[in-house]
Formats: C-alpha cells, structure tokens, sequence
C-alpha cells in the first residue's frame, strides 16, 4: 500500500491561512468557528496529499494560536470600560482554561498517534503474517476446490443414479399399482366365488342333512329287517347243528361199522391166505401121494379139503 506524500508544516500554515481568509474571516474569536472554516478533510482535499494524523496535529496548534491571537483583540462595544475589561478577564480566563484544556487534549492526541502508529507498525506486520496465513488459506481453498470439483462430480453421478432409481421407482410403483388392482380384482373375485361356494356348501349341506336323515332312517329298517332274519338264522343255525349233532352220530356208528367190516374182512382175508396156504399144502401132498400111487391117497385129500371149507365158515364169522 503507497504511503502519502509527505507535506511541511509552512505548507501546512499557509493553507490554513488562505482558507480563513477566503471565508473572510483570518483570525476567528472561537475554536468552533475555525472548526467551521478548516477541518482536516478541506486541508488534505487543497493540499492534495498529507497524512490525516499529521495534518490534525499541525491543525491542532495552527487552531490554539490563531483563536489566542483573536481573543487578543477582542472588544465589545457600548460596553463601559470597567465591564468590558472584567468581561475580557473572564473570557480570557475561560479561553485560558480551555487551552489548557486542548493542549491537554493534544499532548494525549499525540500519545494516541503515536500509539495509533505503533499499532499501524503492529497492524502492517499482522497484515504481512495475515497475506502469508492467505496465501496458505488460498492454497487450501485450491485442494478444497478440487475436492469440491470431485464431490461434484460424485454429486451429479449421484444425481443421475437418483433419477435412474426415480425412474424405475416410477415403474415399479406403476407395476405396484397394477399388481394391487389385480389383487383387488381377484379379491373381489374370491369373495363373490367363495360366495357362491358357501351358499352351494349351505345347500349341499342341508340336502347331506336330509339324506343322512333318510339313510338314518332306512339303516334303522334294515337294521330292523336283519335282526329279524339273524333271528331266523340263528332258528336254522340251530336247526343245523342239532342236524349236525344227529349225523355226527349217524357218522359216528356209520365208522365203527365200517371199522367192524374192514376187521372182518381182514380176517377173512387172512382165513382165504390161511386157505391157499393149505390148498398149497395139500397140493403138495397129493403130488407126493401120487407119486407114490394109489386110490387112498386121493380120498385122503379130499378129506381135508372138504373139513378146510367147513372151518373157513367159522373164522369168518
């Protein structure tokens, strides 16, 4: 930052003095009146340049010394002598205080100044480390920037996947509604369906009510008619097991005939072998008798036949 050109204190007074005199006024009776005439912002504005600080520590003393020498000369007329010299003893007292007061007032303008300056030294060395704090904060704001320039990227990819997922929400909520009105659709289907199957279940219902209530009816009947005819039954069961009784006994004696027939016949079976036996034998013998000759013999021989077929008789009996 350029630093304004530096001005000299007779620069300073004559331009003071020129502006008091332009407003026809060189030596003003009171500090408001030449705070009127000159200010600060009118001596740089004709000077052109100069330091605010400066300039008002230089308008400061211009100020006390010519509103002294005004006050020097003051006179108030019509006014008896007396009077006007106590009145002047007073002013001067009062103006006397109130220099005292500005320079006052301008011994601790200075002290600020050049506490002002001290802080503009500190301020300018601030600003240095600030410029260096900015250009590490500019550099930041760089890498901050070029993240920013990703997350924007990411952001528009996500913003693009966004409208691809708002889109296919959008379809799949058009196929939700769809499916939602088909499941109304079939819902009101079944309940008119099912409707009807529970009044044909109500109907197929009393007509099982009223056949069960037949069948009820016709089993009790044939219960009653098998009853009837078990009844029956048991008569001829009875019947044929006193039958049964009776030819079991008939089989009973018809078995021990025939056991009783079966033994005699084997004994006459045994009296025939016994007889063949003989007849054998006495073949033989005969054989032999003939050999050896004769009418004896031959009567012999049917001696013993005949006596063999009248003992045969009595074995089989």
């Amino acid at each position: 930052m350029s630093r304004p050109a530096a001005v000299t204190p007779d620069a300073i007074r004559a331009t003071v003095l020129a502006l008091l005199a332009e407003a026809g006024d060189p030596v003003p009776a009171s500090d408001t009146r030449f705070r009127k005439i000159v200010s600060v912002r009118k001596l740089r504005a004709r000077l052109g340049a100069g330091d605010p600080a400066t300039l008002s520590r230089h308008l400061n003393a211009i100020e006390a010394e010519v509103v002294h020498a005004g006050l020097a000369g003051f006179a108030i007329p019509d006014v008896p002598p007396a009077i006007a010299a106590q009145m002047r003893a007073l002013w001067e007292a009062a103006v006397a205080t109130q220099l005292d007061g500005i320079v006052q007032l301008r011994r601790e303008t200075e002290a600020v100044v050049e506490s002002a300056t001290e802080a503009q030294r500190n301020a300018g060395l601030k600003v240095e480390l600030l410029r260096v704090e900015l250009t590490d904060v500019r550099s930041q704001l760089s890498a901050r920037d070029a993240e920013l320039a990703v997350a924007r990227a990411a952001f528009e990819a996500a913003e693009k996947r966004a409208a691809v997922v708002e889109n296919t929400l959008g379809q799949l909520q058009t196929q939700l509604k769809n499916a939602e009105t088909a499941t109304a659709e079939s819902a009101r289907r079944h309940a008119s369906e099912l409707a009807a199957e529970r009044a044909r279940y109500e109907g197929l219902s009393k007509q099982l009510l009223r056949e069960t209530a037949h069948q009820r009816e016709t089993f009790q009947t044939e219960r009653v008619r098998l009853e009837a005819e078990l009844a029956r039954a048991a008569e001829r069961l009875a019947a044929l097991e006193s039958l049964r009784d009776r030819l079991l006994a008939e089989l009973a004696e018809e078995r021990n005939s025939r056991q009783h027939a079966a033994a005699e016949a084997a004994a006459l079976g045994t009296v025939v072998e016994q007889q063949r036996q003989t007849l054998a034998l006495v073949g033989t013998a005969t054989a032999k008798k003939q050999a050896v000759g004769g009418r004896r013999p031959a009567r012999s021989a049917t001696r013993t036949t005949t006596a063999a077929a009248s003992t045969s008789p009595r074995r089989a009996r």
